[in-house]
């Protein structure tokens, strides 16, 4: 498997891979009031513009993603994405990890939110050393989501290459 980071062209495909990841995600939740299942294509392309995104290909197949942005001092993960027939494998994890090792230096902590009804999501962050605490105020809480950070100290993996 190959992790690279994305190119304007994975865009369409990675639209697809995230509406498979957040219908299943809105089950879970019950709710359809996720923004990952209302982004269009022009909406991906908007966001792989202005965060840092990897897409993990299988072959020619992309199944994963993840982006992520400096916010302040927080280094914020999200679209954290597997297909679903692979799910299990290590891939999510793989892939937290991967952006975990990105952060900038100026990266105090590391921040994500995901389904409060998300219990295999959730489990997978707190075994990587995430803990559910409140949101800030201004990142924008989504109605049933859940906020988890980790201190940039206990990442795994040493920054990116210099």
């Amino acid at each position: 498997m190959e992790l690279t980071e994305v190119r304007p062209d994975d865009c369409p495909e990675l639209l697809v891979l995230q509406r498979c990841c957040w219908v299943q995600e809105a089950v879970l939740n019950d709710t359809l009031d996720i923004p990952a299942l209302h982004e269009t294509l022009e909406d991906v392309r908007d966001w792989a513009k202005t965060w840092s995104v990897w897409v993990l290909r299988h072959e020619h197949r992309l199944v994963g993603a993840v982006r992520a942005r400096l916010e302040g001092d927080s280094w914020e993960l999200g679209r954290l994405m597997v297909a679903p027939d692979l799910a299990g494998r290590g891939l999510g994890r793989r892939l937290l990890a991967h952006a975990e090792s990105h952060a900038p230096a100026e990266a105090r902590r590391f921040a994500l939110f995901t389904g409060a009804r998300s219990a295999r999501n959730i489990a997978m962050y707190q075994r990587a050393g995430y803990r559910l605490t409140d949101a800030p105020a201004a990142a924008g809480h989504i109605r049933g989501a859940v906020y988890l950070e980790k201190d940039v100290t206990l990442r795994e993996y040493p920054g990116p290459p210099a």
